[in-house]
């Protein structure tokens, strides 16, 4: 278990990051569990400390710059970058579209890591790669502070993770929690059904 990992735990834990309730994520699964990277993050030194972590985990990797998807990639994909000492961008979502803006462009074969904090579904990720891949840019890497793919990430490249975390995920017609009539939050920065 490395240092990272074991300080990732604890700081889930005292910043309140991970929270219990009935939660439906951003790709529309439902679960009891949430983690809010940006309570995680919201301490510089905590987040640089971070972000020097998963540059480490990415350093094999020839990359040239860093994008994230907005909102939750913003903070550690700059860490990354200012880690790897590589510029940052990052698309966000226009008219439920992913899009790069802001002036924000990618040179024709730009090798490039993709940053999140945490990776369920990866439709976010996947959506960042389909924009970078327009622009002419090579995928070398995707990178979370949290995978939770149970090990599936759906990406063609490299997935590097700081903390694996297995938490359920129900889909709505199949969540135990809407059948006992629990109230959901939906706290994801994707709009949702």
């Amino acid at each position: 278990m490395t240092a990272e990992h074991m300080d990732l735990e604890r700081w889930l834990a005292e910043t309140g990051a991970l929270k219990k309730g009935h939660f439906q994520l951003s790709s529309g699964l439902h679960s009891p569990a949430y983690v809010q990277c940006a309570l995680l993050l919201e301490h510089p030194d905590r987040a640089n400390r971070i972000g020097a972590g998963l540059a480490r985990r990415v350093a094999g990797v020839q990359v040239q710059s860093v994008l994230s998807p907005a909102m939750g990639g913003l903070i550690i994909g700059f860490t990354v970058a200012a880690a790897l000492g590589g510029p940052f961008r990052f698309v966000e979502r226009v008219a439920g579209k992913m899009t790069l803006r802001r002036g924000f462009s990618l040179r024709q074969g730009e090798r490039l890591v993709i940053v999140e904090d945490v990776v369920t579904t990866g439709k976010s990720t996947l959506e960042a790669i389909a924009v970078a891949e327009e622009q002419g840019a090579v995928i070398g890497a995707v990178a979370s502070i949290l995978d939770r793919t149970e090990g599936k990430g759906p990406f063609e490249v490299p997935f590097f993770s700081l903390l694996g975390l297995v938490l359920p995920t129900f889909a709505p017609e199949d969540c135990p929690l809407c059948l006992a009539g629990e109230e959901i939050d939906k706290p994801g920065s994707r709009p949702v059904p």
